[in-house]
C-alpha cells in the first residue's frame, strides 16, 4: 500500500531557554495568539494552518509520568529554522513592522527565480524567514 499524500505540516517545533522571550516575539511581535503555555517548558502558537511549538529543549528531555502523555522524549540544540508564507505586500508590511520595533533585518532578496525572502532572528537565534510562497513553486 502506497503512502497517502500530506496535505501539509501540522506543527513545526524550534527550542529556546527563555519561554518569556519567545512568547514576546512569536505573541508580542508576530501577533501569533497563544494555544497554550506550560512554564518551564513549552509555549504554542498557532499561525494559519500550522501550530509553532516552542520548547525548552531540556524539558523535552525528560520522559513522561505515568499520568502523562506518552510523547517521546525528544529536543534540539543550536539553532533552528521556520519560514512563515506571506505575500509580497505582506512581506513589505512586515519588514516595516520588523524595522519600527528595531528588529534586526539579517538579510532581504530576491532569489534568482523572483520570490522574496526576509530572514531575522528570534531572541533564541532561531532563524525566521517570511518569504512568498513562489519560493517553492506554490501559488499563493
Amino acid at each position: 500500500m502506497a503512502m497517502p499524500d500530506l496535505p501539509g505540516v501540522l506543527e513545526a517545533a524550534l527550542y529556546a531557554d527563555d519561554l518569556d522571550a519567545a512568547e514576546a516575539f512569536y505573541h508580542g511581535l508576530l501577533g501569533l495568539p497563544v494555544v497554550i503555555r506550560k512554564d518551564g517548558r513549552h509555549v504554542f502558537f498557532k499561525a494559519g494552518q500550522t501550530i509553532v511549538l516552542v520548547f525548552r529543549a531540556e524539558a523535552t528531555k525528560v520522559p513522561p509520568g505515568d499520568d502523562d502523555l506518552p510523547v517521546p522524549t525528544h529536543g534540539a540544540t543550536g539553532e533552528g529554522h521556520l519560514c512563515f508564507a506571506a505575500s509580497a505586500a505582506q512581506l513589505d508590511d512586515i519588514e516595516t513592522h520588523l524595522k519600527a520595533n528595531n528588529v534586526p533585518i539579517e538579510a532581504d532578496f530576491n532569489w534568482p527565480h523572483g520570490p522574496r525572502s526576509i530572514y531575522v532572528r528570534d531572541p533564541a537565534g532561531n532563524s525566521i524567514e517570511f518569504a512568498e510562497p513562489a519560493l517553492w513553486g506554490i501559488e499563493e
